[in-house]
């Protein structure tokens, strides 16, 4: 701590020396002609051209009356030469007094040095940002055709905590969230071919609802009025399919008061998406559609490593249903036992069950503990007990399930989906058997609403519904083996101060 406060203390020396020279050290623009990548790229047209570029000072050498240092900028790095005789005294000195990772713009010419490396002679340097703090130091060198890094900037906790470093030292994640950025917008491009409205809905609402989770709780001080944040957008949504829209979708950010793992953050993204007049069959060939073909985009294949594992995202994905799944890989038929009979079968599989489950949630917990993990190549789950799915249509074959489904990819569900439940009549008894288990104290069970039901009173017509949670994903199409590393900034403990 001693170290590092003397560190900050010699940048703020050197942040004076140069404000005594005139020197603004925080401008307020610059004009850039090029990135890195572009001069790399195009170096035969660029070879003794004038150019521009900016960025951060990543590396640093000192020789005499000449020095070589590089500047990275989005896209990679890139060599500069600076020369005292070229760029005259005062900016050699200005150089003198820049740390790494100070922001600088540079004008200069393109050439190529006697090493092969291509290399900006600096004509005209500029400082855009003093950096009063130090940045990790991460040492790179090639050994027989392979990179090495020493001294990488790898502590977990301390990467998620300060995002910004780890975006400007590890190259690696900035390419995660480049890749994620470009999974949504193939999903925008898939979805939009087919004319469904991209629409916003309410993230502060009245009532929660759309899912099984805990919401988080906040008050309105002029309406003075509990509110909500949303924990899914699937009632706003499915009131604008009766309002007469055909299909409708969002990416927006949910919100879970739960807890913190590998795959759960308390906010996350999720894609959802209702369609008039199609059922879940239908949405099943959709999905399959719409990730292999976001995969073939972005990745330019739908043959993917996750953790080792070899993924084949090419439609068809299996269809496994629920039971004949917890069957498969328990050898028990779990099929229309009722509750007690579920519960004794639990406690033989060593599963514990609390007081408040009711029986769909004690199926939920064998097959998660049992079955989910084991489904590593894509896989489709249908037809779930009707009370795990209050808002899901009754299944044409069997009235004690639903036409449901989640697809599994690497032992981890990234979506749901249904054959949506329009009869307002049967909507208002489900929701009534949701309130019976908050009674005996189920937290997550949905809240009975009365404006939804009334919406489906005006008539809804058939419709396929589906959310995939995108921070999953991400996980997957970029090989990252938690939800904090495809999150920007993953909610943390709180630091503890060092003051």
């Amino acid at each position: 701590m001693e170290e590092l406060n003397q560190l900050i203390l010699q940048r703020r020396e050197k942040l004076l020396k140069l404000q005594e020279m005139g020197i603004n050290p925080y401008p307020y623009e610059f004009s850039r002609t090029h990135s890195s990548a572009d001069i790399l790229a195009d170096f035969e047209k660029l070879q003794e051209k004038e150019v521009a570029v900016a960025g951060r000072i990543m590396s640093n050498r000192l020789m005499g009356k000449a020095a070589f240092f590089h500047i990275q900028d989005m896209p990679g790095k890139i060599q500069i030469y600076l020369k005292k005789d070229e760029v005259g005294e005062k900016t050699f000195e200005v150089y003198k007094l820049l740390d790494m990772g100070d922001i600088v713009g540079v004008n200069g010419k393109v050439f190529k040095t006697h090493t092969g490396e291509i290399t900006i002679y600096c004509q005209k340097l500029e400082l855009l940002s003093k950096s009063l703090r130090p940045l990790p130091i991460v040492k790179e060198k090639v050994e027989e055709g392979k990179k090495i890094v020493y001294d990488p900037f790898s502590d977990k906790e301390l990467r998620y905590r300060q995002r910004y470093v780890d975006l400007l030292v590890n190259p690696e994640v900035r390419e995660v969230f480049i890749k994620r950025t470009r999974i949504i917008s193939a999903m925008r491009q898939f979805l939009n071919q087919y004319d469904f409205l991209e629409v916003q809905t309410p993230i502060l609402q009245p009532l929660y609802g759309g899912a099984a989770a805990r919401p988080f709780v906040t008050h309105h001080n002029a309406l003075d009025m509990k509110l909500y944040l949303r924990i899914a957008d699937e009632l706003y949504l499915k009131r604008l399919i009766v309002g007469g829209f055909d299909g409708v979708y969002e990416f927006g950010n949910d919100f879970r008061n739960e807890g913190i793992d590998r795959f759960h953050n308390p906010e996350f993204t999720q894609m959802e998406l209702y369609v008039a007049y199609k059922d879940y069959h239908w949405m099943m060939e959709f999905t399959e559609q719409l990730i292999s073909r976001a995969a073939q985009e972005v990745l330019k294949t739908t043959r993917i490593k996750y953790q080792g594992q070899e993924i084949d995202l090419a439609p068809p994905w299996r269809r496994l249903p629920l039971f004949e799944g917890i069957k498969k890989f328990t050898g028990r038929d779990l099929a229309g036992l009722d509750e007690n009979k579920l519960r004794r079968e639990a406690e033989n599989l060593g599963v514990s069950v609390e007081d408040s489950w009711g029986g769909g949630k004690i199926i939920d917990e064998i097959f998660g503990e049992f079955v989910e993990s084991k489904l590593i190549q894509p896989t489709f789950i249908t037809d779930y007990p009707l009370e795990m799915s209050p808002l899901a249509k009754k299944h044409r074959q069997n009235p004690q399930l639903v036409e449901r489904f989640e697809p599994i990819i690497a032992g981890k569900e990234i979506g749901n989906a249904f054959s949506e439940l329009n009869d307002p009549i049967d909507q208002r008894e489900r929701f009534e058997g949701q309130m019976e288990l908050r009674a005996k104290g189920d937290e997550e069970a949905q809240v009975l609403d009365e404006d939804f039901i009334r919406a489906l009173e005006h008539g809804m017509p058939p419709t396929a519904g589906l959310g995939i949670g995108i921070d999953r994903l991400v996980m997957l199409l970029t090989d990252s083996p938690s939800i904090r590393d495809v999150i920007f900034f993953p909610h943390m403990r709180p630091e503890q101060s060092n003051l």
